[in-house]
């Protein structure tokens, strides 16, 4: 008996708790009103995330986003630091948005857009001349079979619905996949999110800047989910064999270039691709983009030396464009030296002696008489920005877009309807559809002018 109790009480536990749900829950998550909000929010905070610089160290937020004065009167690094804003598609509320708005369309699918599918495909005859009131259109005409109609309606790519023992009653309907199409949007909608979140979750993102020449595996990974699979990145390597710029006719940048290479564990080329902006190498689903450049180094011989390269870096220019520059020295106490300083990879290198003044400007290939030595630039070795991305979510949501789309133009097929009763002469004729309703009744018209002509013959 006490078993038969708590069975008895676990089961009306889970019927109230059904009962709740649908009576309580499912009316706020099928409200058009909370998806609109939530779409909203999430277009708000992607805004920002796009906005806000992602993944910096706090550093940078308390230089650029300082407490006074505050960017807009609220927003400083403390907030960003808090609300997780530098980091926003990473963020537990983020992924709760996003699990939400999925819900509540899935809530809707189920709730609504599955029913009305189902109850487009019943349909029942209309066997009284009273029904045909109900119906947007509707008319009766004299002399014309039921089974000319079924031909012109045949014609007009309607599908018939008419039984052998009641050929005075017909059915017939067309698009159909009008009533499909909201349900495909939603489910393209729920995989645009199911792959934002798992690519959220799963990926990572990374930077690296190396100079030409050098092999790197990447490791400065700046942004990462919880789940990132990052142990595909050990077993091979990317050697830069080359970085260059081509310049326009007037001195700007027209195009950066990187060639790279995928090395196994073993040093063996297995991969190799020349990128650019917009077009970036992909190798086990990460993908390499060129998003920057630099100088590295510079080659250069005093007198008969051997070659030595020098390591730049970049000045501090307070804004006044990017520099970069070493220091060379002329004696071999370092008790005197030179600056070098180029701004591009054209080959032009400025010269300044100990107290800032420029001395004179040289060329890569070129020598020139420095301080009692005879100072010759061999190059100019640039350094490629690469930005490493991992996102497997990506075919998900390339997939949901799809579906979106396809959706969308099913849901512009309107779903059309069409009854007719035959009692003796006269024959009724009503229909209706879900939209573009002038089209209908122009179409409608068109099958009761070829009604009458053929009744006429």
């Amino acid at each position: 008996m006490t078993v038969d109790n708590t069975t008895s009480k676990n089961f009306n536990l889970f019927s109230l708790s059904i009962r709740f749900v649908r009576r309580e829950i499912l009316p706020v998550l099928t409200d058009l009103r909370l998806a609109i909000i939530l779409l909203l929010i999430i277009a708000l905070f992607s805004i920002s995330g796009t906005v806000i610089e992602q993944g910096q160290v706090p550093a940078f937020y308390q230089a650029n986003y300082p407490e006074h004065p505050a960017l807009f009167g609220f927003l400083t690094w403390k907030v960003i630091q808090v609300f997780g804003l530098d980091h926003v598609y990473h963020t537990w509320w983020f992924l709760a948005l996003l699990v939400l708005f999925g819900t509540s369309l899935i809530a809707c699918t189920f709730t609504r857009q599955l029913p009305a599918l189902k109850a487009a495909q019943k349909w029942q005859y209309y066997d009284e001349p009273r029904k045909f009131n109900k119906l947007a259109l509707s008319t009766e005409l004299d002399g014309i079979s039921v089974n000319l109609l079924r031909l012109i309606l045949t014609k007009t790519r309607y599908k018939i619905f008419q039984e052998q023992d009641k050929d005075d009653l017909l059915y017939a309907r067309k698009g159909i996949v009008g009533r499909i199409g909201p349900i495909i949007v939603h489910i393209g909608i729920v995989m645009i999110l199911l792959g934002g979140i798992w690519g959220s979750m799963t990926g990572f993102m990374a930077q690296e800047m190396i100079s030409s020449g050098d092999t790197f595996k990447v490791k400065n990974i700046i942004d990462a989910g919880a789940w990132s699979y990052q142990k595909l990145l050990k077993d091979w390597a990317v050697r830069v064999n080359r970085f260059w710029i081509d310049y326009t006719p007037k001195g700007g940048i027209d195009q950066f270039y990187s060639d790279l290479s995928i090395l196994d564990n073993d040093g063996r080329e297995i991969n190799h691709e020349k990128i650019y902006v917009n077009k970036p190498l992909r190798y086990h689903g990460v993908v390499f983009y060129q998003t920057d450049w630099g100088i590295s180094a510079v080659q250069v011989k005093l007198n008969k030396s051997p070659t030595f390269q020098l390591p730049m870096a970049q000045l501090d220019t307070k804004g006044r464009g990017r520099v970069w520059g070493t220091w060379i020295p002329t004696k071999p106490d370092l008790s005197a030296g030179i600056s070098l300083l180029a701004k591009d990879l054209q080959g032009m290198v400025l010269i300044y002696d100990a107290k800032g003044k420029l001395i004179n400007t040289v060329r890569t290939g070129m020598s020139i008489p420095v301080n009692g030595i005879n100072l010759t630039i061999i190059d100019v070795l640039g350094s490629t920005g690469l930005q490493i991305k991992y996102d497997p979510g990506i075919p998900i949501v390339y997939m949901g877009f799809a579906l979106l789309m396809l959706g969308v133009v099913m849901s512009y097929f309107s779903h059309s309807q069409i009854w007719a009763l035959q009692i003796g002469e006269k024959l009724y004729i009503g229909g209706k559809t879900n939209r573009a309703q002038v089209l209908f009744e122009r179409e409608v018209l068109r099958i009761l002018d070829e009604l009458n002509d053929q009744g006429k013959k």
